[in-house]
C-alpha cells in the first residue's frame, strides 16, 4: 500500500513539473488545472476571513516569528530556521521551534481511537522532540526536520503538534519560552504572527507559476506583501539578484530583502562521528540517494564541489527508507566501484542503521551564509532581542 501511494505521488509530481508526457499525464493536468481554480478561491476566502476578523487569531503573549514560503518545498527552510534559532538563543532569548511534524509517525490506531472516544485528544501535550537539554524522540516519531533542528540546537525547545496554539501555550507554561519560531508557519494563521519571514528560492521564485494542485504555489504571489523580511535562498556567489528583487517589489515594496546561500561545510559519516573536508569530493566518483523536493539542486552542488555523480537514487520528499532499499543501492555502488554515497542531512536521519563499510555513506552538512543584507540581518536580530515589551517589538514590524 505504501509503495502504491508513493508511486502515485511520484507520478503526480512528474505531472506537476511537466516532466511526464503522454495521454494520461495530459488528462491529469487538465483535471488538476480545474482544481487549482477552486484552491485559489478557497485560499483567497480564507485570507479574507482572517483579514476581516471573521476567523480569529490567537495571541499567546510572547513574540511569534513565522518562517515560511508561498511554494511547496524546496526553498531550504530548515537551515534558515536553525540560523534564526541559534542567533536568538545566543542573544539571550528563550526559544522554542513549533513544527507540525510533516510525515511523522502517528500514535497507534488503538491509542488514537481511545483518545478520541474519551475526549483526551485535546488535552494531550505536544510531542517534545527536545526540551533544550537532550533529544527525546527519534526522527520517525518527530519528523525529519524537527529531529534535525533538535539535534543541531542545544538550548532550544522543539515541539511537534498540528495545533500550534496548544503547543505554543505549552512551551510558555512548561519551558518559560519568550520567543516562538513557527517552522513553515506562513499559512498557519490561527496563531498571530508578530513577524513574518518569507523565503523565496532564487532559482524558482514562484515554483511552477501555478497554484496547487496543478502547480507548486500554496498561495498567489501577492501573498508576499505579508512579509516583513524576505530571504532569497540558494543564491549563487557573484550572481546578481536585481531582476528577481525587481519582481518581488511588484508585490512588496517595503520588506527588507536578504540574499543567502546554502553553503556546504563538510561531509559527515552517517553512522559515525567521522568528518571529511569538502576537498575529499574532488575528482572522485560518488552515488547519491535522496528523498527531497528538489534533488537536482543537491546533486548539482556535489558536481560544483568536484565530484562525479555516477549513480542517483531519488525518492519522494520525506521518504522513509527501508533497509532493503539502501542495501540494494549500496550493492549497485559497489558494482560501479564508487568511492562513497552522499546524501542530505534531512535524508540521513531517515536512513536505517546498516553496515555500509563497502561504500561509506556521508551527508553534506550545509549552513546559511548571508551574501547581501548582513547589516539588515544584524538589525533584525537586535530589534527582536532588545529589552522591550512584546507590544513595542510588534510596533517595529507593523
Amino acid at each position: 500500500m505504501k509503495e502504491t501511494l508513493e508511486s502515485l505521488e511520484e507520478f503526480a509530481t512528474e505531472v506537476i513539473y511537466d516532466r511526464k508526457k503522454g495521454f494520461g499525464a495530459g488528462v491529469l493536468r487538465v483535471f488538476l488545472r480545474s482544481l487549482s481554480g477552486v484552491w485559489g478561491g478557497l485560499v483567497r476566502l480564507r485570507l479574507y476571513l482572517y483579514r476581516e476578523r471573521v476567523l480569529r487569531e490567537h495571541k499567546l503573549g510572547c513574540l511569534v516569528i513565522s518562517i515560511g514560503n508561498i511554494t511547496v518545498g524546496g526553498t531550504g527552510k530548515t537551515p534558515v530556521v536553525e540560523l534564526f534559532a541559534r542567533a536568538l538563543r545566543d542573544a539571550g532569548r528563550h526559544v522554542a521551534v513549533l513544527s507540525r511534524g510533516y510525515k511523522s509517525k502517528k500514535p497507534p490506531f488503538k491509542e488514537r481511537l481511545k483518545n478520541r472516544v474519551t475526549g483526551r485528544t485535546v488535552q494531550d501535550p505536544p510531542r517534545i522532540v527536545s526540551d533544550g537539554n537532550e533529544v527525546l524522540l527519534d526522527s520517525e516519531l518527530s519528523g525529519d526536520e524537527p529531529y534535525m533542528l533538535a539535534s543541531n540546537l542545544d538550548g532550544v525547545v522543539v515541539l511537534v503538534d498540528k495545533d500550534r496554539v496548544k503547543s505554543g501555550g505549552y512551551a510558555i507554561r512548561e519551558h518559560g519560552i519568550d520567543t516562538i519560531l513557527l517552522d513553515d508557519g506562513l499559512q498557519y494563521m490561527r496563531l498571530r504572527h508578530r513577524l513574518d519571514i518569507i523565503l523565496v528560492d532564487s532559482m524558482a521564485p514562484f515554483g511552477t507559476g501555478r497554484l496547487l494542485p496543478r502547480g507548486t504555489l500554496r498561495e498567489p504571489a501577492t501573498s508576499l506583501k505579508r512579509a516583513h523580511y524576505i530571504f532569497l535562498t540558494k543564491c549563487r556567489l557573484g550572481e546578481s539578484n536585481d531582476a528577481l528583487i525587481e519582481q518581488i517589489r511588484k508585490y512588496n515594496r517595503t520588506a527588507e530583502i536578504i540574499a543567502c546561500r546554502h553553503a556546504p561545510c563538510y561531509l559527515h559519516n552517517v553512522h559515525s562521528d567521522e568528518r571529511l573536508p569538502l576537498e575529499a569530493l574532488k575528482d572522485i566518483y560518488v552515488g547519491t540517494i535522496s528523498g527531497i523536493a528538489t534533488p537536482e539542486t543537491f546533486e548539482n552542488s556535489l558536481t560544483r564541489l568536484g565530484a562525479n555523480v555516477e549513480a542517483r537514487r531519488r525518492y519522494t520528499d520525506h521518504h522513509r527508507y527501508t533497509e532493503q532499499e539502501v542495501l540494494t543501492f549500496i550493492n549497485h555502488c559497489v558494482d560501479r566501484d564508487l568511492a562513497m554515497i552522499v546524501t542530505t542531512e534531512k535524508d540521513a536521519v531517515r536512513l536505517p542503521e546498516i553496515d555500509s563499510r563497502d561504500v561509506p555513506i556521508y551527508y553534506l552538512r550545509v549552513e546559511i551564509e548571508i551574501l547581501s543584507g548582513q547589516e539588515t540581518w544584524r538589525e533584525c536580530i537586535e530589534r527582536i532581542c532588545s529589552p522591550q515589551s512584546v507590544e513595542a517589538v510588534n510596533r517595529l514590524f507593523t
